[in-house]
């Protein structure tokens, strides 16, 4: 079984963040990430985690942050994907006024450049689609871009408290959308693993 997790940094209006990031985060087993973060909770930052329901990037330590990226590194296969929207060469009107559309897009070329093999492949994207229609909307759309082959795909729209994964993607994410939207590539650059980063034009 294959699990990706996905998630994004920034923001989709035009007035807001120059960049969007999603983060594709591939492994084959997730428990490895489940004894990371317990092992976090339990120990060295068992006091800033004690109230925290989730881990999200924006409401943890520097410190924190790298030491779970640095963790991430010990995860024999894990890879990680990033596709990068600079947002003001979006020049298609539809899609500036559609935001569900957009992240669509953003979402499908993200989809184009994860490699696929068959299988089973269980995709878990944070629930930000609140509505049935948006989330089958990106299930078809994501699905039609991916080469997936002969692949057994499902795709869940989960809440991130519930997926360690997801927590991961967050991070990975932001770790990204700092280097380019503020250009500081510290977070990023702890990665030791395989990763490719794709920018949308």
């Amino acid at each position: 079984m294959t699990y990706i997790f996905i998630d994004e940094s920034g923001d989709l209006g035009l007035t807001g963040s120059k960049y969007l990031v999603l983060a594709a985060l591939i492994v084959t087993d997730f428990s490895p990430l489940n004894r990371i973060v317990k092992n976090l909770q339990r120990n060295k930052f068992k006091k800033e985690l004690k109230k925290a329901s989730e881990i999200k990037a924006n409401n943890s330590s520097r410190e924190f942050k790298k030491t779970m990226l640095s963790k991430l590194n010990e995860v024999n296969d894990a890879r990680v994907f990033y596709v990068v929207l600079e947002k003001k060469k979006i020049f298609s009107h539809y899609l500036k006024s559609n935001h569900d559309k957009l992240y669509n897009f953003v979402a499908g070329k993200l989809a184009q450049n994860i490699p696929i093999q068959g299988g089973k492949i269980e995709i878990r994207i944070d629930k930000s689609k609140g509505k049935q229609v948006l989330q089958q909307d990106f299930n078809g759309y994501f699905l039609k871009k991916l080469k997936n082959n002969d692949a057994q795909i499902t795709i869940f729209h989960s809440y991130s408290h519930a997926w360690t994964g997801l927590q991961f993607a967050d991070l990975l994410a932001w770790s990204c959308f700092q280097k380019f939207e503020h250009q500081l590539p510290d977070y990023i650059d702890l990665l030791k693993l395989e990763q490719e980063v794709y920018l949308v034009w």
